[in-house]
């Protein structure tokens, strides 16, 4: 994809009139407040047989929306010392945990990693109250679309914030020292989480974050999920247009940053058909917190690809949020 949003001048800029829904602090407040009150197990942490030598792997569940199950791994670096920086990873559209010897990175850089699957996406978490998708239209985004408290991402950004609840719980962590991060979708599920939770986490890894200003992303995306809205807006233009960005204004990224304090790095790739610069830029102009962006001047949806994870631990580290050595 050739350059085809705004220049990086005006990105810089950017900030679009976007209205935020007179409730959006009550309806979280509400959600979450809801799902934190729900019965459910307790977070259960299973140890696994691995091969990996340098690597404590768990088979993770904590209760998520309404209390149901939710999976994910936990990695702890082997021999590190405790308590530990922790990252709470989240993964990007229609993917799961996967295998637990994918995300070694952080382990290597001296955090614990705790890998949250995502409902419905993944194959270890069920969506159980999914509302049926629309007829002729694939995928999540517009799954339960026609209310706010049936819309999918609801269930899947209280899953968020319910896995930091969890994992500041577990004894190897230090609960000062909990980073959310993740790409795309994991993107802006973390921007989400860090707008709900406050400074319940020190920092936020934003990478190409998808779920922010969906109109513009609606209007200019060629590649993706966005697509499945402008599917479903083209057979439904009569009477679903405005109702559709009225439930999408609960969860837009935007919203969520302005609410957000924990210094944050984020990325854009200025050649992203998939989550657009200016849905990016929109979030991050209204980021809150301390912030920091990496430009990726020919990067697609991949954006910086590897050297985002070097920007990323020098991020952390300049900010008191380093891995912690080995024991000796």
């Amino acid at each position: 994809m050739a350059l085809t949003d705004m220049p990086l001048e005006e990105l810089r800029e950017y900030r679009p009139a976007v209205p935020e829904p007179a409730d959006f602090d009550d309806f979280w407040a509400g959600t979450l407040a809801e799902a934190r009150a729900a019965d459910g197990a307790p977070a259960e942490y299973r140890p696994v047989d691995s091969p990996l030598a340098t690597v404590d792997v768990f088979d993770a569940r904590f209760p998520g929306w309404g209390g149901q199950p939710i999976a994910a791994w936990l990695l702890l670096p082997r021999g590190a010392r405790g308590p530990l920086p922790t990252v709470v990873s989240y993964i990007g559209y229609s993917g799961g945990r996967g295998l637990h010897h994918e995300h070694l990175l952080w382990n290597a850089a001296g955090y614990a990693q705790l890998v949250v699957d995502s409902r419905g996406q993944g194959h270890e978490t069920p969506d159980p109250d999914a509302v049926p998708t629309p007829q002729f239209v694939a995928g999540f985004m517009t799954r339960g679309i026609a209310t706010p408290d049936h819309y999918y991402y609801r269930r899947l950004m209280t899953d968020c914030v319910r896995a930091v609840d969890a994992i500041v719980e577990h004894p190897a962590v230090d609960p000062r020292r909990v980073i959310v991060a993740g790409g795309s979708q994991g993107g802006g599920l973390a921007l989400a989480t860090a707008g709900l939770v406050g400074d319940a986490v020190a920092g936020a890894l934003i990478d190409v974050p998808f779920l922010c200003h969906y109109r513009r992303a609606a209007d200019i995306a060629s590649d993706g999920p966005y697509p499945e809205l402008t599917h479903y807006l083209g057979m439904h233009q009569r009477e679903q247009v405005d109702n559709t960005f009225r439930t999408l204004n609960y969860f837009d990224g935007q919203h969520f940053a302005a609410r957000a304090t924990a210094p944050a790095l984020f990325s854009v790739g200025l050649m992203d058909p998939v989550c657009p610069p200016s849905t990016v830029y929109a979030a991050y102009n209204r980021y809150a917190g301390e912030k920091e962006i990496s430009v990726w001047q020919f990067g697609d949806h991949a954006g910086g690809r590897a050297s985002q994870a070097r920007e990323q631990l020098r991020f952390l580290a300049e900010r008191g949020l380093p891995g912690q050595a080995l024991a000796d």
